[in-house]
């Protein structure tokens, strides 16, 4: 597995490990559960629905998944998403924002996953 720092804005590969006790092969396998659970989905549907306070725990529930990954960048947006959510203020620009960070992520997932 490389472990460069190619792609650390998104994954932080070398920390997810870490943090689970350097086990790379559970965090491969935490990945895959990733890839799985179609957070983003489920987060976009609730928002369509305009069940906010449903929206603001699914990106509560997001990032904390992302932040025990080390998904960097899906992380920082979901904290402010979060907290437009919650505030019931404008989060269209933020969530295009996890869109995008979420579709790279989990490619970048499909490459470890190899």
């Amino acid at each position: 597995m490389d472990f460069s720092t190619n792609g650390a804005e998104y994954i932080d590969q070398t920390a997810g490990v870490s943090r689970i006790g350097g086990n790379l092969a559970l965090y491969k396998r935490l990945l895959g559960r990733f890839v799985e659970g179609n957070h983003y989905e489920e987060l976009e549907r609730a928002i369509l629905n305009g069940d906010m306070e449903n929206a603001a725990l699914l990106a509560h529930s997001l990032k904390g998944v992302s932040a025990n990954l080390s998904l960097v960048k899906i992380s920082s947006i979901t904290v402010e998403l979060e907290q437009l959510l919650k505030n019931n203020a404008d989060h269209s620009l933020c969530l295009d924002e996890l869109k995008q960070a979420y579709s790279i992520t989990l490619e970048q997932i499909s490459e470890i996953l190899g």
